[in-house]
């Protein structure tokens, strides 16, 4: 638990330079599934939210898909604490 806490608050400071088992590892935390078609891609999807998110899964994963991985996480806290 503490792992994956300590990962999104270094994201949220710098998004570059992250691998993409380091978002599987935050994922887990929150409860959302990562699928790995076998392709290039990682995708991440939770029941609260409505779209799913593709992630390149080439290292390092541009800042981009660790924002919008961000943003997933900070949507799912925002309904754990009743903010909906």
């Amino acid at each position: 638990m503490g792992n994956a806490v300590k990962i999104i608050k270094k994201m949220r400071t710098n998004p570059k330079d992250w691998r993409i088992e380091q978002l599987e590892v935050v994922a887990r935390h929150y409860g959302i599934t990562v699928r790995k078609t076998g392709g290039s891609h990682a995708v991440f999807d939770h029941p609260k939210w409505v779209e799913l998110l593709c992630v390149p899964a080439k290292r390092p994963i541009k800042p981009i898909y660790v924002k919008r991985f961000i943003a997933l996480i900070d949507l799912l806290e925002a309904n754990n604490n009743g903010l909906n």
